[in-house]
């Protein structure tokens, strides 16, 4: 890693001392920051500590863990190192060597990347602000602050890069970055995942297995572009956004886990407080189709000038064949005049698709592995059709059940509750997360507690503690 200036007002590896407009900007910029994660932060248990990694950044890297209080927490701006002689591997302009600072004629591209991006890191924390009041250990009280001061630190990500390369309207956009609210009606966030109410423990293991999954990829995308500013930000942010999804896929295994050893031992999973399989999926299923919406329509001009113009490329851009995408066709199924048609479309066009069929896949990889702790109980959790359940793209707005089958919207209201999650599900969920789990070592009834702690602690280790202590 370069050099780290830790004892800085804002810790950085950027050399930001080195440019007093840029420092002064962004030290002006802090506060509002500060006071947003005051107001929008958590508001639970400010006064104590909790087990963070990243607390400091040591000598060997970002992998230092130590307890720090939630309001002392100290975000900074980290690039990960430049690669000698990048150049840029995808669109118009490949085999070129990569820009340090922003094409005039991208500029407002690139922005609109970057605000889009940096939007979603608050919105998660205020969708997440009221979770600890129901936490169902300390072990994963400690992961729900690990995971948002993390998303703060990526809000950090992109505002330097707003300020860095954007003059006044990156202040301004950075200004309105810490403005918006999720779910406000007047000032919400700009997608619409990121309105979603997160007010249980079971939304926020499968948001951060399948909308953090969005984000790897909308970051792995950009950590290719000929950018090299954004693309660094963006490989830096990745190992970060890897335990997020941890977070989510594991969490939701422990619930599933506590699930079938009720269901083994012959015990009804409500009478022994737990998350019932079908409820399971229903949540699965909400989760899944508002993160595909995320990548846009499955034939896209956006998609198409991004990547023509090397600004967003599709994750591990060196897998694929052609890195041109100007000859041949992409096969695309659309919905037109109510028939389900096949269409040959421009390849660019169908980058959104290709990159969101990757996506699907790694999150059949997720499924399957929950799929293996209750397979011989005769139960198999699914994705659902990516038919189902849109809001965006061709299939938004028709009525599909979740095997991909078009039905009538009369049938789809009547039958909804057995595809989506119901008032009653939402109030049951809610009722067995009435009350926090504090004590180490202890776990809510609906969930398993994991294999392992972290950094090498045990399970009952005190993860979040008083300041007192």
């Amino acid at each position: 890693m370069s050099t780290v200036s830790l004892h800085e007002k804002i810790p950085n590896n950027v050399e930001l001392s080195s440019d007093k407009r840029l420092q002064r900007a962004m030290e002006q910029w802090q506060p509002g920051f500060l006071g947003w994660w005051r107001d929008m932060g958590h508001d639970v248990l400010p006064q104590h500590v909790v087990y963070l990694s990243a607390a400091d950044v040591g000598a060997d890297g970002w992998a230092h863990f130590d307890y720090v209080r939630m309001p002392d927490y100290r975000w900074g701006i980290f690039l990960a190192d430049p690669q000698p002689d990048r150049r840029i591997g995808f669109g118009d302009q490949r085999g070129e060597p990569v820009w340090s600072a922003v094409p005039g004629e991208h500029r407002n591209a690139l922005r609109r990347l970057i605000v889009t991006q940096g939007d979603t890191e608050p919105a998660s924390v205020e969708q997440q602000r009221r979770l600890g009041h129901s936490c169902p250990s300390l072990y994963d009280l400690r992961n729900l602050f690990q995971v948002n001061v993390e998303e703060g630190r990526h809000l950090w990500a992109m505002v330097y890069l707003l300020h860095t390369y954007f003059g006044r309207d990156g202040r301004e956009e950075a200004e309105a970055l810490l403005q918006r609210r999720s779910g406000d009606a007047d000032k919400p966030r700009i997608l619409q995942a990121f309105n979603q109410p997160i007010d249980d423990w079971l939304s926020f293991m499968m948001f951060t297995t399948f909308t953090d999954r969005d984000g790897k990829f909308q970051l792995l995308s950009l950590a290719e572009s000929a950018f090299d500013p954004l693309a660094r930000t963006c490989r830096f942010m990745l190992t970060e956004e890897a335990h997020h999804m941890f977070v989510g896929q594991t969490g939701v295994a422990r619930i599933v886990q506590r699930t079938a050893e009720l269901v083994r031992q012959g015990t009804d999973p409500h009478a022994g407080g737990a998350l019932p399989f079908d409820m399971l999926q229903r949540y699965l299923n909400f989760w899944y189709t508002v993160s595909l919406d995320l990548f846009g329509s499955e034939v896209s001009t956006n998609g198409a000038a991004y990547f023509g113009a090397g600004l967003k490329g599709r994750p591990q851009e060196e897998r694929y064949p052609d890195h041109v995408l100007l000859e041949g066709a992409a096969r695309v199924e659309l919905l037109e005049a109510g028939a389900i048609v096949t269409q040959e479309v421009a390849p660019r066009l169908a980058v959104n698709l290709q990159v969101r069929s990757a996506y699907a896949d790694d999150c059949q990889a997720a499924v399957d592995k929950w799929n293996k702790l209750v397979a011989d109980l005769g139960v198999t959790f699914a994705l659902p059709s990516e038919r189902f359940h849109r809001a965006v793209g061709t299939f938004a707005g028709a009525f599909f059940d979740p095997a991909g089958r078009r039905i009538s919207e009369a049938e789809f209201r009547r039958r909804e509750g057995e595809f989506l999650p119901t008032d009653a599900d939402h109030a049951y969920v809610r009722s067995l997360m009435a009350h926090a789990v504090t004590e180490p070592g202890k776990f809510a009834s609906w969930i398993a507690p994991p294999a392992r702690g972290i950094n090498a602690k045990p399970v009952d280790f005190a993860y979040v503690r008083s300041n007192e202590a």
